[in-house]
């Protein structure tokens, strides 16, 4: 599996072979030590550092379960009328999935997959970059797609990747995709990741979006045990970054800091402009970064003990 895949958690290992999470750890302890792979949080990865990017059909085959429950509660966070970007991803797509019913959206996407997902939303205006098409995830890069959106002002971006740490931020083991997230996170007033406990402490080779640039994460509960994930996960929390968990129906209710208000857009979106991807117009309505009117949705913040200054939705690191 993990040569197939390039990477797999122990949870899912625990799964296919019909035993224990304990029983798992201890063989790939074993297989470690015999130099066949590298243990990572919560999982392993094929040996020599850095994650290999899996392919997309193996990608949607993994962690099912935690990306449903991770897209239930970032569809939560979108309003009515609202612009957002959506980038390429298993965890996207199943976004992309549950915002077709949110009415009056525009969804910017490069993702041939999420905009496949919302082509039957009759109330869902879907705007498509331009570039080249990445076969391996569906995806339109190159400088055809970053030219598309230069000018373009949304609310939020969502945005998936192949690892997360507190250090690094979002990664990704394609050059072409990480530039295009990049111009991606230059378009939105905030950005959240999805990402679900598998990527946690995972590093790949580009670099997409710095931590003090993400604003959420949206994430599920790490395995018992697996105390890396959950350094990490307060590592995050201690950068500033709301740490939203995906839950039973139980879970507890949100709690933690006040939601950080938007920042004021860097510039005007355009009145016009040819590019090759089109822009939303006038869909492009900023909406309240605590998510619909009604409550919010399932699940739980997790956030540092002391507050943090507000949030600059640039790529330039904020000021302390």
């Amino acid at each position: 599996m993990v040569r197939a895949n390039g990477a797999v958690s122990l949870r899912e290992l625990a799964r296919v072979v019909q035993t224990s999470e304990v029983t798992v750890r201890r063989d790939v302890r074993a297989l470690e030590a015999e130099g066949l792979l590298d243990r990572r949080h919560g999982g392993a990865v094929l040996p020599g550092g850095f994650t290999r990017e899996s392919g997309f059909p193996q990608k949607s085959h993994l962690a099912t379960a935690e990306k449903t429950a991770i897209a239930d509660l970032a569809a939560g966070l979108v309003s009515e009328g609202e612009a957002v970007v959506v980038g390429a991803g298993t965890t996207t797509q199943e976004l992309a999935r549950r915002l077709a019913r949110v009415p009056g959206l525009t969804v910017v996407t490069n993702s041939l997959l999420v905009a496949q997902a919302l082509a039957h939303a009759n109330r869902v205006e879907v705007v498509m970059t331009g570039g080249t098409l990445r076969g391996s995830n569906y995806a339109l890069v190159g400088s055809g797609a970053e030219q598309s959106l230069q000018g373009l002002r949304v609310s939020r971006a969502f945005l998936s990747g192949s690892g997360l740490t507190a250090e690094r931020g979002l990664s990704t083991s394609n050059m072409l995709s990480a530039s295009v997230d990049r111009a991606l996170v230059q378009a939105a007033g905030e950005v959240v990741v999805l990402a679900d406990h598998t990527k946690l402490g995972a590093d790949t080779m580009f670099q997409t979006v710095p931590t003090d640039v993400i604003t959420r994460l949206v994430t599920d509960e790490p395995p018992p045990h697996d105390d890396r994930a959950e350094t990490e996960l307060q590592a995050l929390a201690d950068r500033g970054v709301q740490v939203a968990v995906a839950g039973t129906p139980s879970a507890a209710p949100e709690r933690g800091r006040p939601e950080v208000p938007m920042p004021t857009p860097r510039r005007a979106a355009p009145q016009g402009g040819n590019h090759s991807g089109g822009h939303p117009g006038n869909h492009n309505h900023p909406g309240p970064s605590a998510g619909p009117a009604g409550g919010a949705p399932p699940g739980h913040l997790r956030s540092a003990p002391a507050a943090v200054p507000p949030r600059v939705a640039d790529l330039a690191p904020r000021r302390r």
